[in-house]
């Protein structure tokens, strides 16, 4: 989960810069924690994206809305317009 959790950041961290990894407390304070600093996307790796029925995928939580939408890594960067 780690190794494909770095993986996926790197490679944001490479494209746009300003990535942040945060794996303190349970999903809904990080989710909070990332609202008060206006970060527009949370991007989640999970069991999920490793294994299940759709691996290779991430969650992708909009700032804005609470939207969460599941979409493939590969497709990622399609997902996160800003």
């Amino acid at each position: 989960l780690v190794a494909k959790a770095r993986e996926v950041y790197g490679a944001l961290k490479k494209e746009y810069g300003n990535v942040m990894w945060d794996d303190n407390g349970n999903i809904g304070k990080r989710y909070r924690r990332q609202d008060e600093i206006g970060t527009p996307y949370c991007v989640v790796i999970d069991f999920d994206t490793i294994e299940g029925d759709n691996p290779n995928t991430v969650t992708i939580r909009n700032r804005d809305t609470t939207e969460q939408t599941r979409v493939s890594i590969e497709d990622l960067r399609e997902h996160l317009i800003f």
